[in-house]
């Protein structure tokens, strides 16, 4: 249930975080640390809400010291932006990425300035309003274009700025676009960018349209919010960590996403943000401010549903056989049937991996989601995969070279078996399979099988998480899961390794490889290191032997 007891924790957790966040802002107003970015000023918007919020337990309802600070905050957003009221868009890493309506720098200072603009002093709120409306001006001009994660924050700041500056001509303009975002939103809750959902980014709709329908009551969003919700109740992990194998764009990450205002709506988005709190709560990890805020200000509370992740045995099928997603507690399985040609765009992964396997002991283990120059993280090759990698310091990679490789496939059906559910995969002339059975609490075995008529190299990859430091072997053999590269055959290993509480079986020609890294998208040279890799178990598949199997075991 999403009750008053969860609006005290929230209060609790933003009254809790005002010290905090006034510990890192310096005597110019800038928080954080060197080098400033725009997204550092991000805390205004937590202060102006413990600020205004009208509660008993608030000490710092209409404090004259948080009006200065937030007023400060905003005055460093005025001084670092040109002419055109754009910033330059500079990360931590001091790579910049030219000049920029940061949509989401711009909807918190708007979001603020409507909480505190009534107690400002005039020559500072006249110097604001002309600032936000420069700002808002440029975007309405030029960033509401096509359907996106980023003018879909865009549009729900450009709607709170049409209320606070009574520009009915941007709210219409928010209103219209808002429509689209909800027009392609597909029927079972997610959008796409290019082919498929973008797991995480679904999150960045949610978020904008929940803001967007609080202020609007736009009957038109509360819909697509209930369809977000059970596509997210559905790719949740029991751990509460998002399912990356539908993801187009996100690697795996264990981060437990608290949800946002936009599940506030309906019941089913309210199981997910207290299946997902409780997790947080579980862990010691409270919520953060801002969060916390937005709830506060927005967000509706009352009775909530029961997410499909909370049930101990449930199998679904996404879409039209899309995926297929099944937990067996303590087990969960994700088959992805999402394929398309991989883009040249650095930001849209390759569809190459197509499942995940996690278990209650371990997290997930097994798959880790889709990269880009890197084919041995696909689950099935065709040719030489040394002809495809990624050249270190190169920051305009051709993402789709013209090579004998074939490391997506260009079709794939579900095989939904009841005791070994799992994909047939077509990679051009050749036919791949791989199932998945749960044999018991501890035990799964997965099976691949191919064609291999083309005489190229075949290979199937099962990409393990790196869980730990250490791998060893039946044989003796011991690594470190570092800087140093290991390789090792089947026999080598004696037929069996050990990593992080899970036995492995490894089938005769088969060989361990470690690091296999993924092409960063978020780094300027797409380069990663040790501690993005995988341990990549990679299987040879021939004329001869075009089968195989492996065992995993969790202790």
């Amino acid at each position: 249930m999403i009750v008053s007891t969860f609006r005290n924790t929230l209060l609790q957790t933003l009254t809790a975080a005002v010290p905090e966040i006034l510990a890192v802002q310096d005597k110019t107003g800038r928080f954080g640390d060197e080098p400033w970015i725009c997204h550092d000023q991000h805390r205004i918007y937590p202060l102006a809400a413990a600020w205004a919020l009208d509660d008993a337990e608030n000490p710092y309802r209409h404090s004259p010291a948080l009006l200065e600070a937030i007023m400060a905050g905003g005055d460093v957003l005025i001084e670092e932006a040109d002419e055109n009221g754009m910033w330059t868009f500079r990360k931590k890493d001091h790579s910049t990425w030219g000049q920029i309506y940061m949509p989401w720098t711009y909807s918190r200072w708007i979001r603020t300035f409507a909480l505190v603009r009534d107690a400002m002093p005039a020559d500072r709120r006249a110097r604001w309003e002309a600032a936000l409306q420069t700002g808002y001006d440029g975007i309405a001009r030029t960033c509401l274009g096509g359907v996106h994660n980023i003018p879909a924050h865009h549009a729900m700041g450009l709607y709170c700025a049409g209320v606070v500056f009574d520009r009915a001509e941007w709210r219409e303009q928010a209103r219209g676009f808002m429509a689209r975002v909800v027009a392609a939103q597909t029927p079972d809750g997610w959008w796409s960018e290019h082919a498929g959902p973008v797991v995480k980014y679904n999150f960045v709709y949610t978020d904008s349209l929940g803001v967007y329908y609080a202020l609007s009551k736009d009957p038109l969003v509360l819909e697509a919010l209930r369809r977000a919700a059970g596509f997210h109740a559905l790719l949740t992990y029991p751990d509460g960590s998002a399912v990356e194998t539908v993801d187009e764009r996100n690697v795996y990450t264990a981060d437990v996403a608290p949800g946002n205002v936009g599940f506030s709506f309906t019941p089913e988005g309210r199981g997910y943000l207290a299946a997902q709190g409780a997790r947080l709560a579980r862990a010691g990890r409270p919520f953060d401010a801002d969060f916390a805020a937005t709830l506060l200000l927005y967000g509706e509370f009352g009775d909530a549903l029961p997410t499909v992740a909370e049930q101990a045995r449930c199998r679904r099928v996404l879409g039209r056989d899309d995926a297929l997603v099944e937990r067996r507690q303590p087990w969960f399985t994700c088959l992805s049937a999402f394929t398309a040609m991989p883009p040249e765009n650095r930001w849209i992964q390759d569809r190459q991996n197509y499942l995940s396997l996690y278990h209650d002991r371990l997290g997930v283990f097994l798959g880790g989601g889709n990269t880009k120059l890197q084919p041995l993280l696909g689950t099935f090759t065709v040719g030489d995969t040394a002809l495809l990698r990624h050249t270190p310091g190169d920051e305009d990679p051709v993402f789709v070279p013209d090579i004998d490789l074939q490391w997506y496939a260009t079709a794939a059906t579900l095989l939904d078996d009841a005791e070994a559910p799992g994909l047939a995969l077509t990679y051009g002339e050749e036919s791949r399979t791989i199932r998945v059975q749960i044999v018991d609490d501890a035990r799964a075995r997965i099976t691949v099988e191919a064609t291999c008529r083309s005489g190229r190299p075949v290979e199937a990859h099962l990409p393990l998480l790196r869980r730990g430091d250490e791998v060893t072997a039946a044989s003796g053999l011991r690594a470190t899961l570092g800087e140093q590269p290991v390789s090792w055959t089947a026999e080598e290993a004696g037929g069996h390794i050990h990593h992080a509480g899970l036995d492995i079986t490894l089938p005769p020609g088969s060989r361990l490889t470690w690091p296999v890294l993924p092409h960063n998208p978020y780094v300027k040279d797409g380069h990663s290191g040790p501690a993005d890799g995988w341990l990549v178990l990679c299987l040879p598949l021939t004329p001869d032997h075009p089968r195989a199997e492996v065992e995993l075991k969790v202790r």
